[in-house]
């Protein structure tokens, strides 16, 4: 389709797609027997939310801590532009010392930006923080220009346009967040609108950018579903009508699990940028998980031997131990447990080779050694494994001192013991095992 056919769609009444979001029931996943191609691009990276959408879900950090948070961005980074941005609040005066703080790193990467309203006077906190690009708040469903702004589609499109002017006269990089994409009309007001923010980039010769903003989590990954839902379609459709992969983001929200598949799948299609938040804290459900991105991202492109995904268990030991983040112990690769074995048959495997129950070498990559928690169903094969883990000596299953310590986990459990054992305890009934004989710590 060419852009001369691509006219925006001023409607009468806004179009609510009824029937996909019956509201009185789930919605709907509509399919129509077409897909659109896989484009990859040829380098794909993450952007950062913790300080403004994940600030929302949150009371929110101190300078300090935005500081050392944005610290472990870099440190991640390795020098690579992997996290490559960073976007901030700038209406308080604290969102300001934070914003100072992090300019005088002196970084390369993250790139610190800003995130403001569809409203010009907004820019004078822009340009007061010398920033070289701001996101702007484009709603794009009639959900919101009809029922929130109280406003047509023309007047909402010429408004955003004067925003965008504003920011293209400021020399700043203007980044329209087109909000609530997943129940926009794409043909009538979502395309019609990208050509135009295209055409000012011809005119100003600077980028302009797009972040697809799904922001109840309607997305979905699956090939052949039907727009304004299909993520695949909402990347290939804006790629046709000539936006640059460099300029499209995503920006997920999980109100269905589907937060971070979302992202990769926008990855895939074309969309370079995958805008993040720590461990997935953001508003409401919050957004794709910047850690989980951060090993997507090497699956898709390969183990990058100059990011420190180490870094990774440091910044969630920071999280839980000074930012009250508290983290499930399941949670995928930062929670305690989340390599932490508890069935015997699988501390035996363990045993046998690691790889067996162990996704990846958790030791080199994350710093994470892998674990057995004991429980009653752990085994001989738990406490051979807790014993080598601890001390310098290697020992059977059928050691008299392990079929000990087996005793006594018995005894606690048939007595109505529920929960794990202890390191504590695995520590006393070892030493009792081995009196005088303990072998050293390892």
């Amino acid at each position: 389709m060419s852009d001369s056919k691509i006219k925006l769609d001023d409607v009468l009444r806004p179009e609510l797609y009824r029937d996909i979001f019956p509201y009185s029931e789930f919605p709907q996943t509509t399919f129509d027997g077409k897909r659109v191609a896989m484009e990859l691009p040829k380098e794909i990276w993450i952007t950062d939310t913790t300080f403004r959408d994940g600030q929302q879900a949150r009371p929110p950090y101190t300078p300090e801590q935005i500081l050392r948070i944005f610290d472990f961005f870099h440190q991640i980074n390795g020098g690579t532009n992997l996290i490559r941005q960073s976007e901030f609040f700038l209406y308080s005066d604290k969102d300001r010392k934070a914003v100072e703080l992090c300019q005088e790193r002196g970084y390369e990467f993250p790139q610190i930006t800003g995130w403001i309203r569809a409203v010009i006077a907004d820019f004078k906190f822009v340009t007061r923080m010398g920033l070289k690009e701001t996101g702007i708040l484009t709603s794009a469903s009639d959900y919101h220009i009809f029922l929130k702004l109280r406003k047509t589609r023309q007047q909402a499109m010429e408004g955003y346009l004067g925003v965008v002017k504003a920011a293209l006269d400021h020399g700043v990089i203007p980044r329209c967040h087109f909000e609530d994409v997943t129940r926009a009309d794409f043909d009538g007001f979502v395309l019609p609108f990208a050509v135009e923010l295209m055409k000012l980039s011809q005119e100003y010769d600077s980028p302009v950018k797009i972040r697809l903003c799904d922001t109840l989590g309607f997305g979905v990954s699956y090939p052949e579903a039907t727009l304004p839902r299909s993520v695949p379609k909402l990347v290939c459709g804006l790629r046709k009508v000539g936006v640059p992969s460099e300029w499209l983001e995503w920006h997920g929200h999980n109100d269905f699990h589907k937060v971070q598949v979302d992202a990769a799948t926008a990855w895939l299609y074309g969309c370079c940028a995958a805008n993040c938040s720590i461990f997935g804290v953001g508003e409401r459900t919050g957004n794709p998980p910047l850690e989980a991105m951060i090993i997507e991202h090497a699956q898709l492109t390969k183990t990058n031997e100059k990011i420190d995904y180490r870094a990774i268990t440091e910044l969630s030991n920071y999280a839980n131990s000074e930012l009250g983040f508290n983290l499930p112990a399941n949670y995928p690769l930062v929670g305690k447990d989340f390599n932490v074995t508890r069935a015997g048959i699988h501390a035996d495997g363990l045993l046998k080779n690691e790889e067996i129950y162990n996704c990846f070498d958790t030791d080199k990559l994350l710093d994470r050694p892998v674990g057995v928690a004991i429980t009653d169903k752990t085994g001989a094969a738990g406490i051979k494994h807790f014993i080598e883990e601890h001390y310098d000596i290697d020992i059977a299953k059928h050691d008299p001192r392990v079929v000990f310590i087996k005793d006594k986990i018995d005894g606690e459990y048939e007595a109505d013991r529920v929960s794990a054992i202890s390191d504590t305890e695995m520590t006393a009934w070892t030493k009792e095992a081995f009196g005088n004989k303990l072998p050293p710590l390892r």
